[in-house]
């Protein structure tokens, strides 16, 4: 299901079965994912979470917003162990869950930050965000990342032209701009993706 030519495929389909696993069975008692059949679960979370993966190949440091049980911050941890990734969760049962997935699956690329993203400031490459907020909201969230130069990757919908319009405003006050830069499906007629770029507009700065 993965695809064929992606970094450390053995690795990344071992642990990410590892990490569903134990998603599945966290949410017996909390609320983490709606998904429990582990097809559709390797798909919605991890497979969608890797399909982008050549978009990452040049950061060196990723920010992973409201990363929820992990997704895509450890799968793509898992593909990429040379770069650094910093996964931020303000809710704490899951960034507790988070923590002890990164422990238990030996993930030693990763750091766990249990706050607001808009507490982190800056010093990222990219910041990478899925099922976090509209467009226009997230932008709010990540304007220090934004504004010290960092390149925002946000898993989208299909609608993602509808929420760059809505957007228009606060992409202007910060003088940047988004444009789509991928788009797919999933398996399963598991829904269509869009993966919004958005970075400074250098042509407009002083």
């Amino acid at each position: 299901m993965l695809p064929v030519d992606l970094p450390n495929r053995e690795t990344v389909v071992r642990k990410a079965a590892a990490h569903l696993q134990m998603i599945l069975e966290a949410n017996q008692y909390m609320n983490l994912t709606r998904i429990v059949n582990p097809r559709e679960a390797a798909i919605k979370h991890v497979l969608d979470s890797l399909i982008p993966w050549r978009l990452f190949t040049q950061a060196k440091s990723i920010l992973d917003a409201g990363t929820g049980a992990g997704f895509p911050g450890i799968p793509l941890a898992l593909v990429f162990p040379d770069k650094h990734f910093t996964l931020a969760e303000s809710t704490q049962k899951k960034a507790r869950f988070v923590e002890t997935a990164i422990e238990k699956l030996e993930i030693r690329n990763v750091t766990m930050a249990t706050c607001r993203v808009e507490d982190l400031g800056d010093g990222f490459d990219v910041v990478t965000a899925r099922a976090f907020a509209p467009l226009e909201k997230a932008l709010e969230f990540l304007r220090t990342a934004l504004k010290s130069g960092a390149n925002a990757l946000f898993y989208k919908g299909p609608d993602a032209a509808n929420e760059i319009a809505a957007a228009a405003r606060v992409l202007e006050r910060l003088k940047a701009k988004a444009d789509i830069v991928m788009t797919y499906d999933l398996p399963d007629a598991a829904g269509s993706r869009t993966i919004v770029s958005v970075v400074l507009d250098r042509s407009r700065r002083p």
